[in-house]
């Protein structure tokens, strides 16, 4: 009678370039790969982590113990891939259970070739990373020579100073069509031009769900190719890399910020936003990863349970405002962790809003969703240009 025993995952070696090393299992592609280090602390939500291309050129590790237990469907991905550099788990599912399930997540990795490991320690990996900050590292189930891994790791390239955009976009504009229930009879209620720097499938969606019309233009587009699509607002994605190193979007922000554009921007967008205006970014000691993060909205004085995924963030003063060429720029929204600055908006002369950002994700599929409101926002803002016809 043939053996149907499972085959025994090849050793695996995990090594920080501190030299901190841990030992655990293939899991996923086997072989060799390089990132930056991060830990994420989302319990649900795994697939939308793993194809969110904010995390391009990321290895991240999982504070959940157990994943994997949904296995993987074609209706959550974020994108059209998987841009994790690697993957980390403690414990992996053997076997997926969930209705909605076509294959394990083991077997999705494995088929996009992402490298992982499993059997690992993430507490005390995450408690290092927290301790030591973010930093690179490499996975090798090909070899257990930690030495020679270490100095490859080395060798590997930051993510400080990385623009990696243009590594993830859309290399062609495409349209996603305002959806039928909230659209008025002569179409769309407002048209969107919005700039892909690694944007997300439910971002979009949310806004069609309003009746927007939405034309997702590839990262390298000027401003010309904005104003072509004559848009009632401007909307910048999430993303991955160093703010720092992305100017041509920002000079792009600016000229639109110049012709009164209504703007809305997530996550990079945020980060870009504020650049624009005139403030620093900073690089985040470890980020903020999960979809637990409680933020206070100044606007309204909620606190918000709202998802990230940022290892930047904006320098910009947390009380009063400050006068750019633009406007009144000011900090509309603190995370309650640490202070770190999660939104940004723009008022004119007569204190109406113009633009703003956020640096968390309203649209997060894996939830929450106490900031999908931030659309609505978008909406009413495009509403009152058009009406007052700034």
């Amino acid at each position: 009678m043939p053996s149907h025993a499972p085959t025994q995952p090849a050793p695996a070696i995990l090594v920080l370039e501190d030299g901190r090393t841990f030992h655990g299992e293939a899991f996923g592609a086997e072989g060799e790969t390089f990132g930056e280090a991060v830990f994420n602390t989302g319990m649900t939500g795994y697939q939308e982590t793993l194809t969110d291309p904010s995390y391009h050129r990321q290895v991240v590790v999982m504070t959940a113990p157990h994943v994997g237990n949904t296995g993987v469907n074609d209706e959550d991905p974020e994108s059209r891939q998987i841009w994790v550099a690697g993957y980390v788990v403690r414990d992996p599912a053997r076997v997926p259970s969930s209705w909605r399930a076509t294959r394990s997540l083991d077997d999705e990795l494995r088929a996009q070739g992402v490298v992982g490991i499993s059997g690992v320690d993430t507490r005390a990996l995450t408690r290092h990373l927290r301790e030591r900050g973010a930093m690179r590292v490499g996975i090798s189930s090909t070899t257990t020579d930690a030495d020679a891994l270490l100095a490859r790791v080395k060798e590997s390239g930051e993510m400080a100073g990385s623009e990696l955009a243009g590594e993830v976009s859309t290399a062609e504009a495409y349209v996603v069509p305002a959806a039928s229930t909230s659209s008025t009879t002569d179409g769309p209620r407002f048209r969107v031009a919005a700039l892909d720097l690694g944007i997300k499938t439910m971002t979009p969606f949310r806004m069609a769900e309003r009746g927007i019309e939405v034309h997702v233009l590839p990262a390298t587009s000027s401003l010309e190719d904005v104003l072509a699509v004559e848009p009632d607002g401007l909307f910048f994605s999430n993303g991955p890399g160093d703010p720092a190193a992305t100017t041509a979007q920002v000079e792009l922000l600016r000229g639109a910020l110049e012709l009164g554009l209504p703007y809305f921007g997530i996550c990079f967008g945020n980060q870009l936003f504020g650049r624009a205006l005139g403030f620093e970014t900073y690089k985040l000691k470890y980020g903020h990863r999960g979809i637990n993060q409680p933020v206070m909205d100044r606007t309204t004085g909620k606190v918000e349970v709202t998802a990230h995924n940022h290892g930047f963030a904006v320098d910009a003063p947390l009380e009063g405002s400050t006068t750019t060429p633009y406007g009144e720029a000011s900090v509309s929204h603190v995370c309650l962790n640490d202070d770190v600055v999660e939104g940004l908006e723009l008022k004119d002369a007569e204190g109406r809003l113009r633009a703003f950002s956020v640096q968390y994700h309203p649209e997060a599929a894996a939830g929450p969703h106490d900031a999908a409101y931030l659309f609505d926002r978008f909406t009413q803002l495009m509403a009152e240009n058009k009406e007052g016809g700034l």
